[in-house]
């Protein structure tokens, strides 16, 4: 393409040097105006002479924050619609496009033009020699916060005289044509091998390029089977940067299940600065991708320091009283039976990192469903709240006293030489497994530091990362476990056993209460308050039930057992036959005026010169209350985000909602709490840190204003 053009201008400008000096001029049409482009009709030459061809241009002019787009216009978009209808003497004509850039916004990633672009035309001539008119009802689609189907009808006549060029449109028209990428040759690119990868639910690839420079800032396009989508490529280079591997992820199949990306044919485009390349390719076996080693021990640090600092967070409070007395316990066990601590705190935990696998896998499923995946994702649903409600219902009542779990003799016994006591009345390794698993369902509500970089790792990758992340933030966890089993002398400096433990325990089964009752609080917010009366009304008659069977005798304790266990099995399914609650419509009364979230209001709002806080939140997560309690709803921040030009968008995530979900993804997040700042200081947003500090929110702020601070 950008060969035959450049003959045809040059063979235009003989013309006009064999034909001697005049006035020629381009034939151009006037300028047409739209909503967010303006266009015009642009040719070489003002004649047909005796070419074959005319090397013309649609000029389109692109007002500020629009812009419109190439041939494959990403998540969305279209790319410009010609119809030449009217036209004579012209054969079949076709479009050029000039290499695109990457736009990636709140998730979106489109590509094509921003200011100005000229789609080179080659126009045929059917009968040389004689006059060509030329008809264009041109449609192009620009977007800014709102996207606009821009039309445009040109019409005007190339006589029979000569071919004379205006070098100003010649060399606009060559400009734009040298920027259609071509086999690589010129610019000194070459696209190497294509091989699929495992990355991900849909696959990927991994694509290999070589450049006599060296790479400054490479993007790469992929164009397959329509419906395909393509992530922006991870790129390494070597050799000096002259060599380069892209790994892209491919983000949505045309198929479900996603087919085979080995075999397909692709068209792959490779765009550094001026230079570009485009060759067509045919995906080579399947390879495996992982990161190099330095990456994963990286990402491990991490996961292991985020898990750790999880049992410090206020999401985990509730479950402290279910470690404490594990804990306090071992402050009596005598020194000659070390054997027996360390397998109790070895079973809670197997019990954590159980739960973090659990959880792994769960969240494995969901992707390869091509469902949302989050941390903590499961409070969304309200039987799994009603379920958590009356299991740490009935561990308070088995702290203070209202019921034991006694097995038969034989089970007794097993669980006895299972612990190494050797005696029936220990207690066995199913109690502290069950501890470790019960924390750590209960400890997801939130995000702490680190486990949300982990988290945005793994869940953006494979099974196997996703499997190893997770297991490494449940060892996190669980490492003060493995501490003191590690090493059972730190067991001693704790209190020893005495009738204070009986108080201690009646404290934390109420505490446990005080855990089923923000449950049912969580709950209340999912479903119709009918709803949530009725477990609450279901946990307290279980309640009751196992304070008259503790005085009961045999008879009564088995009836109870059996009334206890279907009023907990009537509260878990009494969710079921209630349709979901409007969370954002019970918001709490707030001195700050709150908007409700809407993606695709926040550039608009930016180039208003407002400045967006987005503030993503959740009834059942702990972290997101302490941020409100002692940051966001705490003067000086609420006063300035209550300030005219601050638009304060609240996204309430406590029930599912896909659009939070792609706008956390969209930022590699995949749990809350999460806070950013738009403005025109910060039109890509700041994001800020998973506990709140007032002077990070207010320098955010004033970042994001920009100058006009």
């Amino acid at each position: 393409m950008i060969g035959r053009l450049a003959i045809l201008t040059a063979a235009a400008f003989g013309l006009t040097a064999l034909a001697g000096p005049g006035a020629a001029r381009a034939a151009e049409t006037p300028w047409q105006n739209a909503k967010g482009a303006s266009a015009r009709l642009v040719t070489a030459v003002d004649g047909t002479g005796t070419l074959g061809e005319i090397p013309a241009g649609l000029h389109i002019r692109l007002d500020p924050h629009w812009k419109t787009y190439w041939r494959s216009p990403g998540d969305a978009g279209l790319p410009p619609a010609l119809d030449w209808t009217g036209s004579a003497n012209l054969g079949t004509a076709t479009l050029a496009y000039p290499a695109p850039h990457r736009f990636q916004l709140f998730g979106l990633e489109t590509y094509g033009y921003e200011t100005e672009v000229v789609f080179p035309l080659t126009l045929p001539v059917a009968q040389k020699g004689q006059p060509q008119h030329l008809a264009l009802a041109a449609t192009v689609l620009v977007c800014s916060d709102i996207c606009i189907p821009a039309s445009f009808t040109f019409a005007f006549d190339l006589p029979a005289g000569p071919a004379s060029p205006d070098p100003a449109a010649a060399n606009l028209i060559d400009r734009y044509a040298n920027a259609v990428p071509g086999d690589g040759a010129a610019a000194g690119l070459a696209i190497g091998p294509v091989a699929a990868t495992s990355v991900g639910p849909n696959g990927g690839l991994r694509i290999e390029a070589t450049a006599r420079e060296p790479f400054e800032a490479p993007d790469i396009f992929v164009e397959g089977a329509p419906g395909d989508a393509f992530a922006a490529p991870r790129i390494t280079t070597s050799e000096g940067g002259r060599r380069l591997v892209a790994e892209i992820d491919r983000i949505q199949a045309v198929t479900d299940p996603p087919a085979a990306l080995t075999g397909s044919p692709l068209t792959l485009t490779l765009v550094d600065g001026p230079r570009s390349v485009e060759a067509k390719a045919t995906v080579g076996a399947a390879v495996a991708t992982a990161p190099d080693a330095a990456a994963w021990l990286s990402i491990l640090g991490v996961a292991l320091l985020g898990g750790l600092i999880l049992n410090l967070m206020p999401c985990v409070l509730p479950v402290l009283s279910l470690k404490l007395l594990s804990i306090v316990k071992l402050g009596g066990v005598e020194a000659g039976t070390p054997r027996r601590q360390r397998l109790g705190l070895l079973a809670t935990a197997a019990g954590i990192v159980a739960s973090f696998l659990v959880l792994a896998g769960g969240a494995v499923g969901l992707k390869a469903a091509g469902a949302s995946v989050g941390w903590g994702i499961q409070f969304q649903e309200p039987v799994f709240l009603a379920a958590m409600a009356v299991i740490v219902t009935l561990f308070g009542a088995n702290l203070l006293g209202l019921f034991e779990v006694v097995l038969p003799g034989r089970a007794m016994d097993a669980a006895a030489r299972a612990s190494g006591a050797g005696r029936p009345e220990q207690e066995g390794l199913a109690g502290p497994f069950l501890t470790g698993a019960f924390a750590t369902l209960l400890a997801t509500p939130c995000s702490a530091p680190f486990v949300g970089t982990a988290l945005g790792f793994a869940l953006s990758r494979g099974p196997l990362e996703i499997g190893t992340i997770f297991a490494a933030l449940g060892i996190g966890m669980a490492l003060p476990y493995l501490l003191i089993a590690a090493v059972p002398g730190l067991a001693r400096l704790l209190p020893r056993p005495g009738r204070w433990m009986a108080w201690v325990k009646a404290l934390l089964g109420l505490a446990l209460f005080g855990t089923a009752a923000w449950l049912l609080s969580v709950l209340a917010v999912q479903v119709p308050p009918a709803a949530a009366a009725g477990v609450a009304a279901a946990l307290a008659a279980i309640g009751r039930v196992l304070w008259l069977r503790r005085r009961g005798g045999i008879a009564i304790r088995r009836i109870g057992a059996v009334v206890a266990a279907v009023l907990a099995l009537a509260a878990v399914l009494l969710p079921l036959r209630f349709d979901r609650s409007d969370a954002a419509a019970a918001q709490a009364a707030s001195a700050i005026p709150w908007i409700r979230f809407d993606q695709a209001a926040i550039p608009g709002l930016v180039r208003e010169g407002k400045v967006v806080f987005v503030d993503v939140t959740a009834d059942w997560c702990l972290t997101c209350k302490v941020n409100k309690l002692l940051v966001i709803e705490r003067d000086p921040v609420a006063a300035a985000l209550s300030e005219a030009g601050v638009a304060p968008l609240l996204a309430d995530w406590t029930n599912p909602d896909q659009g939070i979900a792609d706008y956390l993804a969209a930022h590699g997040r995949y749990g809350i709490p999460f806070n950013a700042v738009y403005g025109p200081g910060a039109p890509d947003g700041i994001l800020l840190p998973e506990l709140l500090s007032t002077e990070a929110v207010l320098d955010a702020l004033k970042q994001a204003r920009g100058a006009s601070s």
